[in-house]
């Protein structure tokens, strides 16, 4: 396809700009063109000049032999070459350097489509391959030893997701069991002394924190690997409101104020997981917040995202380690070491859920204390809804 001149320039251009490995080949290409032909430029004035020289000598008078007219030709022939060959390698290395870009072009294409397809393959789409055609070669080779990586990755990531899920299944049997055990005895007519009354009440709460603690495996597996299930139009607005009702207990305990500019803010996905993603951020921020502490809830419309921004006050915290709050199993301090209700998976699993509806979840250490999040999602229309999902 022809292309106007500025296109190629800028093209051109901005590979140089890059210093990419076509712009290296092309000027080892172009560097070993000058070489060689500086090279055979000497051989050929060498031996030039030598057969002039000799026919020059032996056509000049003998006695005496001085300059003469034979002698003078020789040298302005033997500058005449010099000139023009020079000019013809300088025009030729400009020429071998153009054919250089494209040859390198050439050479490197398939590595710019390997390179492509890669970026596009996530986590959510190992099955796909590069499946790169072409002659057996060390550029076959390596798209082949990409795609055996990529299915070595997609059968380990369905191994971990049957691990989790099957070890959570397998787990949930006997922690039943375990509570219908504690359920009967205390349901016994004749009683039980206090001291059973105290332990059993103790055995149930380890109980509860064991299923929340398997109900959040099973989130946070299902978030990784972009499982959403159905989706739907979710308003914001709405799950906010929810949380907040499931926390009016410890709000009050706490004394905890309130500021919430609820909007008609509504984004695409799963309602569950969503839900769940932002009762997690609630909860986190009444359970590490102080007492008459502040939690403060606002939205915003960054173009086509929307962006949740929950502030909350609390323990005071180090801005280069907040990040890690998102990691599982992360808790930073003294007062986020974590109890019988928490067991670090809340925001890990709020990070995995705002990736898998192509969101972000940001941390920040606020100035005077406690932590800022703010989690980016794609903000939708009914219009936007995927075919096929309601």
């Amino acid at each position: 396809m022809w292309q106007p001149p500025a296109t190629i320039v800028e093209r051109i251009r901005r590979g140089l700009t890059a210093r990419s490995v076509r712009v290296r080949l092309t000027a080892l290409y172009g560097s070993l063109f000058l070489l060689c032909g500086a090279a055979l430029l000497a051989i050929t004035y060498m031996l030039v000049s030598r057969a002039t020289a000799i026919r020059a000598v032996e056509g000049s008078p003998a006695h005496p032999p001085g300059p003469g007219a034979v002698v003078h030709t020789h040298l302005v022939d033997l500058h005449q070459l010099l000139v023009q060959s020079g000019i013809a390698l300088a025009i030729m290395t400009v020429i071998s350097g153009v054919l250089g870009w494209v040859v390198a072009g050439r050479v490197l294409s398939p590595l710019r489509t390997i390179t492509a397809r890669t970026r596009r393959i996530s986590k959510e789409s190992l099955h796909d391959r590069l499946a790169l055609p072409g002659p057996r070669d060390e550029l076959k080779d390596l798209a082949d030893t990409i795609d055996d990586l990529l299915a070595r990755l997609e059968a380990a990531f369905d191994a971990q997701r049957r691990f989790v899920a099957n070890a959570s299944h397998e787990m949930r049997s006997p922690l039943t069991v375990m509570r219908t055990t504690l359920e009967v005895a205390a349901a016994k007519p004749e009683g039980a002394p206090a001291r059973l009354r105290a332990l059993e009440a103790g055995l149930i709460e380890d109980l509860d924190h064991a299923e929340r603690l398997l109900e959040s495996f099973l989130v946070l597996s299902r978030a990784e690997h972009g499982e959403l299930g159905e989706q739907s139009l979710v308003a914001l607005e709405a799950l906010v409101s929810a949380a907040l009702a499931t926390q009016a207990e410890e709000l009050a305990a706490k004394e905890i104020e309130v500021r919430a500019a609820l909007t008609d803010a509504r984004v695409v996905g799963s309602e569950t997981l969503l839900a769940r993603m932002v009762g997690n951020v609630i909860e986190n921020a009444v359970r590490h917040n102080r007492p008459r502490g502040l939690i403060d809830i606002a939205y915003e419309r960054d173009g086509e995202q929307t962006w949740l921004l929950i502030d909350s006050t609390g323990p005071v915290l180090d801005e280069d380690r907040v990040a890690q709050l998102a990691q599982p199993f992360k808790r930073l301090g003294r007062d986020r070491t974590g109890s019988h209700t928490g067991h670090g998976l809340g925001l890990s699993i709020v990070a995995a859920i705002a990736a898998a509806h192509h969101g972000r979840l940001e941390l920040h250490a606020r100035e005077q204390e406690g932590l800022s999040v703010r989690i980016a999602l794609p903000a939708a229309t009914l219009a936007e809804l995927p075919a096929g999902r309601t």
